[in-house]
Parts: C-alpha cells; structure tokens; sequence
C-alpha cells in the first residue's frame, strides 16, 4: 500500500519527466588530453567561470563543499586581479597522479590530477590544501578569512 501512494505521488506530478543529463565522453587517457584539460580547467578559474571548474574536482573534494556553495563564495568574495595562468606541463607522478606545473605571475605552482573513470579528475586536497581549510569554515568565517565584506 505504502509503495503504491509513493509510486501515485511520483506520477501525479503534472509536469513533463526531468531528463537525466546526457554522460560526458571519456576523456582520452593521455599526457596531451589531460595538457588541454588543465588548461581549460585553469583557464576557467581564470575568468571566473567556477561551474566548469568544480566539474572536474574528484570525489574527496566534492565532500568538501558543494557546487553551488563554491560558486557562491567566490561570487561573493571574488579573488582580486592577478595575471592570467600558463599551463606549462604535464606528466605521470607519485602513487597513480598526474601532475600538471603552471605559472601564475612567475611563481611555480602543481596541482594533482587523477584518471577516474575514464575521466580526468583534479584533486583540491593535495593540489591546495589551504584552500580545503578554507571550504570547510562557514560562509562568514571564509569570508573574513580571506578579508572580504562578504554579504
């Protein structure tokens, strides 16, 4: 009895069914696909475009703060101007990562990919480990933390 109200419930709806996103292609599994993903990825970041940016973050850094949480606070609290960053490399590194080195304003930097899933996925916990200290305050305590009014 109980299943078929919740069954009547779901179909008594009166709108159209919601389609499920189509699935994202595999991502080839190459040095040169994960090259060009990086530096979309970074390129996004770069303009403030954080939807296509979270996209790619693995599971442990989802865990971390939502989607729409991360899109919030830097809307809110957006990075000052810096200069745009160069993707310089790619390559296989420590325990099934991937590294990709770029450069923001001349200083070095590296972040972890992983291939999940036939997916490239980046890893906020070893790429940026202060930025994970920063997800995990609250909205007001991130904001004061990195010296904005916030909202």
């Amino acid at each position: 009895m109980v299943a078929a109200v919740l069954l009547a419930a779901g179909c008594a709806g009166g709108g159209p069914p919601v389609a499920s996103p189509a699935p994202l292609p595999p991502d080839p599994r190459t040095q040169a696909a994960l090259l060009r993903i990086a530096t979309a990825f970074n390129h996004d970041y770069d303009r403030g475009d954080y939807g296509p940016v979270y996209a790619r973050w693995d599971a442990r850094s989802r865990a971390i703060i939502s989607g729409a949480s991360y899109i919030r606070r830097h809307r809110d609290c957006p990075s000052p101007p810096q200069p745009a960053s160069v993707t310089e490399s790619a390559g296989p590194g420590p325990r099934g990562a991937w590294l990709v080195h770029y450069e923001i304003g001349g200083q070095q930097l590296t972040d972890y990919w992983f291939y999940v899933r036939h997916r490239w996925v980046f890893d906020l916990v070893l790429s940026n480990p202060d930025a994970v200290r920063l997800y995990r305050m609250s909205p007001q305590r991130y904001a004061a933390a990195i010296g904005c009014a916030g909202e």
